[in-house]
This record gives C-alpha cells, structure tokens and sequence, in this order.
C-alpha cells in the first residue's frame, strides 16, 4: 500500500524516532500531521521536512493531557495512519521503585495509548492503520513499570486489531534500547555504560539505528496483511 498522498498523523514526530518517520513517509509523497508538546522541536521538524514535502501541519498538544488530548481529536478529519511513540520510562524494579513514578509511567505508558487508540480510531480511513511503540529493551526487575507498560502495548494492539478489524489494521514496534534525544538530560557517562550494556548481549553487536526502526513503522503502514502484531527491532536481544 503506497503512502503518496496519504495523511499520516505522528504523535512524538518532532524529534528522534518519530522524526525519522516523518522524514521517511514524506520522502514516499505522504502529507503529515506533526503532534507534540514542545513548538520549538515542532518549528525544526517542519523545517527540515519541508525540504522534501510542502504537507505538513503541527499541533502542539501534549499527549499526557487527556483533556487536551481529547479536544484535539475532537476537530480533526479523516487521516489514514497514526503512529504513537508516547510513553515516559524508568529504572529500578518493584521493590526499588516508589509507587508514584511506577504509577506514572504505566499511566503514560498504557492507559494514555488506549486513549489514543479510541479517540484516533473513528478518524482513520478505510485501509488504514494505527502503529504503536512497545520495548524490549529490559525486564521487569530492571524497569518494571516500562515493563508492564509494553506488556500493556502489546495486548491494546491484539484488541485493538480484533475490534478494528477488517476496516483499519494495528501493531506495535518494539525497539531495544536506543541512543536518541530522549536521553538527552542523561549524563553522558551513564548512556555510555548503557549502550555498552545492550551491545553486549545483543548478537549484533551494535544499537540499532534510528533509520532502522522508522523502516519498521513504514514497513507496519504499507503492509496491508499485517494487523495485531508486534514487531520486535531488537537484533535479536535476549536480557536476562
């Protein structure tokens, strides 16, 4: 299924991962709906994905905010695809971890993405598809509620597939751990010994690239067989 001419909508697609989504639907003709909650990061994006398409719209809400979140919605149209990378994160398991940031971050995590998924789904078009972001990039005595929050992601996308089905199609990717902006406010010696880390128990050897996994949101639009899954982009981690 061709993406020229179709209106992809990306929450978080003002920096990082989404960013490179952005770039890579804008390059196959797609018109782009750019949500976020920073104006700044937005302006850039648009910016630099202007250069390749003239489509592009920005909304900055932030998608934490059910309320605003629920008013965006409200006034939009149709579109054909959504991509959410929404979700905040953490260290520590359940005996280390306090109640209030696990509470957080499955919130973020899960219950903002079902919102997501209820409010964008009367808006999709026919053939379209909605590609949410899980993980793999730890388990659940390392990073308990991100954890439980891609266990969370995982069976949205089976209900979601099975409710939507066959009108719109839903699936997840499931990226390892990446080097991207979001860490930017981490101090660069813990990323070092994190990315040390991953690339010691991945096969590969190596992190993925940014470009790598936008292909595999590409991939989860275009492919128009492919619903209810979750894509792993983790060369082959096995984390104990």
């Amino acid at each position: 299924m061709s993406l020229e001419g179709k209106t992809v909508a990306i929450i978080g697609g003002a920096s990082g991962i989404g960013l490179h989504v952005a770039l890579m639907a804008a390059k196959k003709g797609a018109n782009l709906m750019l949500i976020g909650r920073n104006s700044g990061r937005l302006a850039d994006a648009k910016k630099t994905l202007s250069l390749l398409h003239s489509g592009v719209s920005l909304h900055q809400v932030d998608a934490h905010d059910h309320q605003a979140l629920t008013a965006f919605f409200s006034q939009q149209g149709k579109f054909d695809h959504l991509v959410s990378m929404v979700g905040d994160v953490m260290g520590g398991g359940f005996m280390e971890a306090e109640m209030e940031t696990i509470e957080h971050v499955i919130h973020s995590k899960f219950m903002t993405n079902v919102l997501i998924g209820k409010l964008a789904a009367p808006h999709l078009n026919t053939g379209g598809s909605m590609v949410f972001t899980s993980g793999t990039g730890g388990r659940a005595q390392h990073a308990c509620a991100s954890y439980v929050g891609n266990l969370g992601i995982n069976a949205l996308v089976e209900g979601l597939a099975a409710e939507l089905a066959p009108a719109v199609r839903v699936n997840a990717v499931a990226p390892t751990w990446t080097l991207t902006p979001f860490w930017r406010d981490v101090p660069a010696d813990d990323l070092a010994r994190t990315q040390a880390h991953f690339e010691e128990n991945i096969p590969l050897k190596r992190l993925a690239t940014m470009d790598e996994l936008a292909a595999a949101y590409i991939f989860l639009m275009e492919n128009g067989f492919v619903t209810g899954q979750r894509l792993a982009v983790d060369g082959g981690i096995m984390l104990g």
